[in-house]
């Protein structure tokens, strides 16, 4: 048995792709996007039909051309996750604009907006996670949609402390972001390597996958952003990993047995304190991570910047 086979022996594996061929060959149960996954299949000339109607969409919908731009990304979104969960079982991750990430109410209507797009094409909403990045803002507005029953997956996740805020908030899914923790950690100490076991961002998953299940928070963990195989390895039992098509195919091409290395057992053995945060201690806590810091800025001048670069694909065609 491929250590990709084992490896879904003991944890749900999604798709990091926006590539239907790559989740058709990989077979993931669930599947997560972004902006520049979008963008990368947009400009793809099988994929010119979902931008097509997108465009047709906009025009339909609204007169000026902001509003229709706004209207044509959106359904440009759903319409690849629709195409998507026609071949996964499980749920696709809708990601909202990266500029309303400290806008609690446009973060919001937003989020009910692309809901209601599902709903119209029959998608009951338990099959979608609302993609937010994962500030204070972000979270309090998550903890409003999951009321309403429309399910999150907070992102640009770097923090214990936000992933503390975020299962207190009762989000349904967090995605800790194990490449970039680490990244950033090779350049402060200016080296080329750190070993899996030792990798930050590996341990800081474990960390909070240890916290949620010794004090028994229903929020699934989701260990995102890998940079090699190691990483992966060393969360096999983590309740969900989201993985790229490249990564996919190292694991499948290998053949190392491998083993849980996160359980329900372990965590309740852990020494995890438990802590109860406001906003005045998410924001003095992660303004101390200055890992945490730098990373979830960039993460959301990055998506920002892709969705940008999504705009300037589609305007044109708009006009």
């Amino acid at each position: 048995m491929n250590t990709l086979k084992q490896l879904k022996q003991y944890t749900k594996v999604v798709a990091d792709t926006g590539d239907f061929e790559s989740m058709r060959q990989y077979q993931p149960i669930d599947a997560t996007t972004n902006p520049s996954l979008i963008y990368s299949s947009a400009s793809d000339p099988r994929y010119a039909p979902l931008v097509e109607e997108a465009i047709a969409y906009g025009r339909q919908q609204a007169d000026s051309s902001p509003e229709r731009l706004g209207l044509c990304l959106d359904k440009l979104a759903v319409n690849f996750g629709l195409e998507i969960l026609k071949i996964v079982p499980g749920r696709v991750s809708t990601e909202v604009d990266a500029r309303l990430s400290f806008d609690i109410e446009g973060t919001i209507e937003k989020a009910r907006s692309l809901i209601r797009l599902y709903e119209a094409n029959h998608i009951s909403r338990e099959r979608i996670l609302i993609k937010v990045a994962a500030t204070w803002e972000g979270i309090k507005a998550a903890e409003v949609l999951e009321k309403e029953g429309i399910r999150t997956n907070l992102t640009l996740l770097f923090s214990k402390i936000q992933a503390i805020a975020c299962a207190e908030a009762g989000v349904q899914l967090i995605s800790p972001f194990v490449g970039r923790i680490l990244d950033w950690h090779k350049a402060q100490r200016k080296v080329d390597h750190i070993p899996a076991e030792e990798d930050p961002g590996v341990l800081s998953v474990k960390a909070i996958y240890n916290y949620y299940k010794k004090f028994g928070y229903s929020t699934e963990v989701m260990g995102a952003s890998f940079r090699n195989t190691g990483e992966i390895i060393e969360l096999a039992g983590c309740d969900l990993l989201t993985i790229s098509p490249s990564l996919l195919a190292e694991l499948e091409q290998d053949q190392q047995t491998i083993s849980p290395k996160l359980t329900p057992e372990i965590a309740l053995a852990s020494d995890e304190e438990k802590i109860l945060p406001d906003e005045k201690m998410f924001r003095w806590l992660l303004n101390e991570d200055a890992m945490a810091t730098e990373k979830l800025a960039e993460g959301i001048r990055k998506f920002t910047a892709d969705l940008i670069k999504l705009e300037q694909f589609i305007a044109p065609k708009l006009a």
